[in-house]
């Protein structure tokens, strides 16, 4: 097969996942709702005795939100049950490949978490929030290592695991990471053992990150550690990935 047929296989097969997200009524509320919501509330209301975050906080909060449950939630419990029905293992023996099933869901999430990003920029900016073009290119910055590092963890998690155990794994982590990840809330108002921790982690560096970018402080640290988190949790998922739950 050429590289133009293997671009063409995995530009398709990019198409048929990005549909498959924006189809399932319950990944649409995980991935867009829930995170629209929570731009609303946390511009809105008053949190843990403080005053209702700006909105430029508040949209870099949903922002993450929106994409770690993108590339690491949907996608790991996607994975688990595409290997218990044997989905996975036949798709490698075709044409398209381990590495075209592999950048077609990388394509799919970067679609998806730029239609989050249109829709929640929409919402912020009803909400009062300017836009600022010079940090586009710092941001897209944040999306690509962010969505790696989060679907390296959803290939590790969803390939290695059990489908009932990701399932109950992936959502409880997904509720650990909005409540004491610092995606949502900022490191700051966590205990300050806790934040020098958080903020080492991928939802820490992506939500604190991005508050950061909001800010125009410095984010070098923020993106290290997901560059970090990409780079060695992807080999690591790579090792360790099987092909079926057998």
């Amino acid at each position: 097969m050429t590289a133009s047929d293997q671009a063409r296989t995995a530009l398709a097969q990019t198409r048929f996942e990005t549909g498959t997200i924006m189809r399932n009524g319950e990944q649409a509320l995980l991935n867009i709702i829930i995170p629209v919501a929570a731009l609303i509330a946390l511009a809105n209301v008053p949190f843990a005795g403080k005053e209702a975050m700006s909105v430029e906080h508040a949209f870099a909060s949903s922002l993450a939100l929106a994409w770690a449950s993108t590339a690491f939630t949907s996608q790991a419990i996607a994975i688990a049950f595409d290997r218990r029905w044997g989905v996975m293992r036949m798709l490698a023996t075709t044409p398209l490949g381990p590495r075209g099933l592999f950048l077609g869901k990388l394509g799919a999430v970067g679609i998806v978490a730029l239609v989050q990003t249109l829709i929640l920029t929409a919402v912020a900016m009803m909400l009062g929030m300017g836009l600022d073009a010079s940090m586009l290119l710092p941001g897209l910055g944040f999306l690509i290592l962010g969505l790696g590092a989060f679907l390296a963890l959803g290939l590790l998690v969803g390939g290695t695991l059990r489908p009932e155990a990701v399932l109950a794994l992936a959502n409880l982590l997904w509720v650990a990471m909005a409540g004491l990840g610092a995606i949502i809330v900022p490191a700051d108002s966590y205990p300050t053992w806790w934040a020098s921790i958080v903020t080492l982690t991928p939802p820490g560096a992506l939500g604190e990150g991005l508050r950061s970018l909001a800010d125009g402080g410095g984010i070098a640290i923020h993106l290290a550690v997901l560059g970090g988190w990409t780079v060695g949790v992807g080999l690591l998922a790579a090792s360790r990935f099987r092909w079926d739950s057998k």
